[in-house]
């Protein structure tokens, strides 16, 4: 999801290959033996196979929006604050739903776990808009993704929850139109398949 919304934000145009990874393409294999997604092929030599590397290519070709911040935040602090919720939110949440899913008696402390951060990001959109401040930016697309999926573990207790700012924000992103355009299905990449150009640009497939 990240990936290709700084891809759309980028207004970069891409063709957009949907994969089903039970049954990976020989040549989603060829280009990223790792075989996991998102994959970009930028050429021959150079593929890029992180979603934040990705939403960093993209952006550094072009960022109309200033989602990097250029002039108002070092790079750096976004990446650390991304960091932190790649290396240490995301597992907490994949525990999270695991408790969920297999029923664990574990499932309170494992929401307690992921607090600690939805906490923090309260916090945060308690004093401004978006994630780094009055200004969208790189973060907030960056750990999108991982507050939806917390929201939807536990969908009544998150809708009954006192994160009142968490929620305006994941609802901004959920209801808009670029939301639906970038999370748009598209039938599955066969071999000879017509290409399907993915890009942010107006006029664009």
């Amino acid at each position: 999801m990240r990936a290709r919304l700084a891809i759309f934000k980028s207004q970069q145009a891409v063709e957009l290959r949907d994969v089903k990874l039970t049954n990976k393409p020989s040549a989603m294999l060829a280009a990223s033996p790792k075989g996991t997604v998102p994959i970009l092929v930028v050429s021959t030599s150079h593929i890029i196979e992180e979603s934040l590397d990705v939403m960093l290519w993209s952006l550094g070709q072009s960022d109309p929006d200033n989602l990097l911040l250029r002039s108002v935040v070092e790079l750096s602090d976004q990446l650390a604050f991304i960091d932190i919720y790649d290396r240490e939110f995301k597992p907490c949440i994949e525990r999270y739903k695991c408790a969920k899913r297999y029923h664990e008696t574990n499932l309170e402390d494992c929401r307690n776990d992921c607090e600690v951060y939805i906490q923090d990001l309260e916090r945060r959109l308690s004093e401004h808009a978006f994630v780094m401040g009055a200004e969208e930016s790189l973060a907030d697309i960056a750990i999108l993704p991982f507050i939806r999926q917390f929201a939807k573990v536990e969908r009544q207790w998150y809708v009954k929850s006192s994160y009142h700012n968490v929620k305006r924000w994941l609802n901004n992103y959920l209801q808009s139109a670029l939301f639906n355009k970038v999370m748009a299905p598209h039938p599955i990449w066969e071999d000879g398949n017509e290409p399907v150009i993915f890009s942010g640009k107006s006029g664009s497939n």
